[in-house]
């Protein structure tokens, strides 16, 4: 590719990442990466202090505690506990019309062996803009006597459009319900606190805009839940007891835990935080305006979302099928993802249609010049 490489996909993993993530990861791997918890010889030990920094970091910048902080592979995952953790005995749940598959699959997938049931309450609407208070009458509209949790994406990962959590997490704490929130997309973009917003379970992504290497998600578990355990296995805690043991964080976390990804998600908290969540998102509202203000100009692309701002921007060229569009795009050296995004219902409520969309998505390294390349690149191709 003759190209230079723009990255436009930090929806889906962020990149660059920042120096110090890069200097932490490889310091790991190069002075001290033994396996945490697993022994009291010097390089055991020393990891075991990184992950336990990390598990500190984490749980300050989310209003958890340390010992409710669990790593696991990624997001899907730590959705996949959590939901199989709290529905193990059975119930109704009621997810969002914005779910991404890392949460519609396991709840069809446990409704379709008959151990719960689910509804969709709409959270989202392309004909008119719901209210905090419209999104929570959908809610109540869902509920059934047996109904057990709530589950909700707190930003879309297929455009700008945020859920209102603490609204939500109100709600629930007053209903006896448990509340689950997807931050894939808004942790490290947005402010999240659980006490403050209600929330009982917050799954996360490493490696998106936290800014840490892949391969690593956190499930943050609010004062006195407990899950039933999906993974069961050595976790470095009584290894005579045939069981996972009582004790959080480790009861959730059987195997080898990725060190090195650890200690890059604490040097990339370190990094937000030496900046200020409002001065990231910031850079990428000013990135995403720039871009609505250069596209929408052009009467061949049609922007989806218009009106909420933030670091994801969805659209489609008239006449064009978004895969060739993307392809095109890349020839010309940007990065950027197409389709469905994983994210059907989301796709199904923003009206995309057939063939799903192109996102673009902003991290604090994307700068006006690559918006402003990336978009004449498209205008190019409009009036091709």
């Amino acid at each position: 590719m003759n190209n230079p490489t723009v990255y436009f996909d930090n929806a889906a993993t962020t990149f660059p990442k920042p120096q110090s993530v890069l200097s932490s990861t490889i310091e790991c791997l190069e002075r001290y990466c033994g396996n945490a918890g697993r022994g009291s010889h010097l390089l055991a030990m020393r990891s075991a202090e990184a992950v336990f920094d990390a598990r500190d970091a984490v749980a300050e910048l989310f209003g958890a505690s340390p010992e409710n902080a669990v790593f696991t592979l990624n997001t899907t995952y730590a959705l996949n506990m959590a939901i199989k953790g709290i529905m193990a005995s059975g119930g109704h749940v009621l997810i969002s019309n914005m779910e991404h598959n890392s949460t519609l699959r396991p709840v069809a997938k446990l409704a379709s062996q008959k151990k719960i049931t689910y509804d969709v309450f709409e959270a989202y609407s392309s004909s008119r803009q719901l209210s905090s208070k419209d999104v929570i009458s959908n809610i109540v509209s869902k509920l059934r006597a047996d109904t057990k949790m709530v589950i909700c994406v707190h930003s879309s990962n297929i455009c700008s459009y945020s859920l209102p959590i603490g609204d939500i997490g109100r709600f629930c704490k007053r209903h006896g319900l448990i509340f689950l929130v997807d931050a894939a997309q808004s942790a490290g973009h947005m402010p999240i606190n659980m006490q403050n917003d209600g929330i009982d379970i917050l799954c996360m992504p490493a490696h998106k805009g936290l800014y840490a290497p892949q391969g690593l998600g956190i499930m943050l578990l609010g004062e006195g839940v407990r899950l039933e355990t999906l993974i069961e296995g050595g976790n470095g805690v009584n290894s005579l007891d045939i069981g996972m043991g009582k004790i959080s964080p480790e009861r959730y976390e059987g195997g080898t835990l990725c060190t090195p990804a650890i200690a890059g998600l604490c040097a990339g908290i370190k990094f937000i935080q030496s900046l200020g969540i409002e001065t990231i998102s910031g850079h990428e509202e000013a990135l995403w305006r720039r871009m609505y203000a250069n596209l929408s100009s052009l009467s061949r692309v049609r922007i989806y979302d218009e009106a909420h701002v933030g670091s994801i921007l969805l659209f489609n060229v008239e006449g064009k099928d978004p895969d060739d569009v993307g392809r095109y795009l890349s020839q010309k050296g940007f990065c950027l993802r197409t389709g469905y995004h994983c994210s059907p219902l989301a796709h199904k409520a923003l009206g995309t249609g057939e063939g799903g969309a192109l996102r673009a998505s902003f991290s604090l390294f994307n700068t006006d010049k690559e918006v402003d390349m990336l978009c004449e690149a498209i205008r190019g191709l409009c009036e091709a």
